[in-house]
């Protein structure tokens, strides 16, 4: 038997409560299976909402806080959690929309913000910074564990710095030149480099290696040559 606490809400302006419901099917599944069978078959009249896609670690919508931890749903199995209690609340960075749903929407906007796209031909190295990547979810996981993320804030977080770590490896003339400007003012002034988002990515990426890379070519470099200008 596992029980499963979850914070609901009924919407943005309403207080959050734990719902609590027992569940006694097998434990070799995961979250998003349970809580697909939950809201099927026991909170049929008011089932609970929360994101979900693929269900296969592949498009990052069912990111929640599971005991405490940002982590997919379809990625957590209800036999890592032995004690028995799974607590479900919504990731704590972004605005409440109801039950386990939140408004992720400023991930997008910081990258608008940044300007994370290419108006030219990309041509250059697009192996091993850029592939890594790619594999991006936009889950939001990073953010939530990153001490100098908010909403609204300058930083944009290692959310944005996977995209444009990709495009700063592929940019070229002038589209080099603006990305490394909104490199500089959207993260790399805002980042503490705790590292807090490198273990907790659900893809895996190297968010320290990305860093490392885009910082280099984006801040470093460009240093190197003013300095050698003067």
């Amino acid at each position: 038997m596992i029980k499963f606490e979850i914070l609901r809400r009924r919407s943005a302006s309403d207080p959050p409560y734990t719902a609590t419901v027992s569940y006694d099917r097998d434990a070799d599944t995961t979250v998003a299976e349970a809580l697909t069978y939950i809201n099927a078959e026991i909170l049929t009249d008011d089932p609970v909402a929360w994101e979900h896609s693929c269900r296969q670690k592949k498009c990052g919508a069912c990111a929640m806080l599971i005991n405490g931890v940002p982590k997919l749903a379809c990625d957590a199995w209800l036999r890592d959690y032995p004690e028995g209690v799974i607590r479900l609340a919504p990731l704590r960075k972004f605005p409440p929309v109801r039950d386990l749903m939140v408004d992720r929407s400023v991930m997008f906007e910081n990258l608008k913000m940044l300007g994370a796209w290419l108006t030219e031909n990309a041509d250059g190295d697009t192996e091993g910074t850029a592939y890594d990547a790619s594999r991006c979810l936009q889950c939001g996981c990073c953010l939530e564990v990153c001490p100098n993320f908010y909403a609204g804030g300058k930083f944009s977080g290692a959310a944005a710095l996977a995209p444009a770590s990709r495009l700063i490896s592929e940019a070229q003339g002038a589209d080099r030149k603006r990305l490394y400007g909104a490199y500089n003012e959207r993260f790399y002034r805002g980042c503490g480099k705790s590292l807090s988002c490198r273990n907790i990515c659900p893809a895996g990426i190297d968010t320290e290696r990305l860093l490392v890379s885009s910082n280099a070519a984006a801040v470093w470099k460009r240093l190197f040559r003013r300095g050698k200008k003067k």
